[in-house]
């Protein structure tokens, strides 16, 4: 197993870069896991990631400026289903 391989895909403060792979997170990867996870219970995800939200908001916010796309960032991709099988 490489040290990637073994990293979990979560957020570095102040800047919301993932720790894994560096993209804005949550990244492509921590999306696929947290829909996984919070699979039986979305609405918890939400709840989750909107803290997240917040909590990267006050980390962003610098001189009184306000970041763009959170919401696109953290909540947009969590309200859709998933595919049934």
């Amino acid at each position: 197993m490489t040290a990637t391989q073994g990293t979990e895909h979560l957020h570095e403060r102040p800047n919301w870069d993932c720790h894994a792979c560096g993209r804005p997170w949550p990244c492509p990867t921590a999306q696929a896991r947290l829909l996984y996870e919070y699979r039986a219970f979305p609405s918890l995800l939400r709840i989750y990631l909107s803290a997240q939200m917040y909590d990267a908001l006050q980390d962003m916010v610098i001189d009184g400026g306000k970041p763009v796309n959170l919401h696109d960032r953290f909540l947009a991709w969590a309200w859709h289903e998933p595919p049934r099988r």
